[in-house]
């Protein structure tokens, strides 16, 4: 059973659903828990296993009732939890959707990764080499690879792909259409997946303030700068009254999936400032909205 299959058969509008993200280190985790908190899930990374059932207990009770919740386990976590992992979420699934996704990916996809990245393996703590590294954590994931309701190889996936991947499995939980915003800097490219492109260079540039010029359009000072800029109101509110003319249309042709792309010269303060602007703006309205800021990540 697939996992849209799986959250489709779930017609309370009241159900809890508990997905957990598992997986080969570098295949894409933290990218996939990233696009979930934007789809409103309760995100946390590394949990225990046996702290699973308070989770789920702590986040869905009170005020503060959440009905969807995701949670990262990998490797840092002790051989033990991978054990008991099976028998948690086999006790949890009497009383909510369980849903446990694995990312996979090549070996030489894992090596490269690492090698562009620079970082560590979690496993490389134990005096092991990259490539036994990567084998022994195949070793202790292959029970839960097993149990997996889904399982997804990041080789040929870029980020926005997996992104995007992830959103459109989860579209079914929320209703309309899963609106994608990103930032990008045009010196570096078009990002290839945009359905919409915007040009922010016209607009002031905080670069050119050299206290502004190291934060990004996510810090207050930046966005103070730029709010205080007539010309910035006024693309905000542009781009949101053509995206609210026209949205609708692809809804009712039964898209599923829209990334507006905006895109300045370094891609770091006017787009990033636009994309979350925007973002909170539809997120009002509407249940599945993405941010990606590329040249931050």
């Amino acid at each position: 059973m697939s996992l849209q299959d799986s959250i489709l058969l779930a017609d309370d509008p009241n159900a809890i659903h508990l997905v957990v993200l598992t997986g080969m280190s570098g295949g894409g985790k933290t990218v996939a828990l990233r696009a979930l908190e934007d789809l409103e899930f309760y995100c946390v990374d590394n949990l225990p296993s046996a702290l699973l059932p308070e989770l789920v207990e702590a986040a869905t009770r009170g005020d503060s009732h959440r009905r969807r919740i995701a949670v990262g386990v990998d490797v840092r976590n002790r051989d033990e939890d991978f054990q008991h992992m099976p028998k948690v979420l086999s006790a949890l699934a009497a009383s909510v959707h369980v849903h446990l996704i694995f990312l996979d990916c090549s070996d030489a996809v894992l090596i490269k990764r690492y090698s562009e990245t620079r970082r560590r393996h979690p496993l490389a703590a134990r005096g092991l080499s990259l490539a036994d590294a990567i084998a022994e954590e195949r070793r202790l994931l292959r029970p839960l690879m097993a149990i997996a309701e889904r399982v997804i190889d990041s080789s040929d996936l870029n980020v926005h792909q997996l992104r995007r991947l992830i959103a459109t499995g989860y579209a079914q939980t929320a209703s309309g259409l899963t609106l994608m915003f990103q930032s990008f800097a045009f010196r570096r490219g078009l990002p290839l997946d945009s359905d919409f492109v915007f040009d922010a260079r016209c607009l002031p540039n905080p670069h050119w303030e050299p206290t502004l010029r190291p934060l990004s359009g996510k810090d207050g000072p930046v966005r103070d700068f730029l709010e205080r800029q007539p010309t910035v109101g006024e693309y905000f509110a542009d781009t949101a009254r053509w995206l609210d003319a026209w949205l609708p249309r692809f809804e009712a042709d039964d898209r599923s999936y829209v990334t507006i792309s905006i895109g300045c010269t370094g891609g770091r303060h006017r787009s990033v400032y636009l994309v979350e602007k925007l973002a909170a703006h539809y997120r009002i309205s509407r249940e599945s909205v993405l941010t990606f800021h590329r040249e931050l990540e």
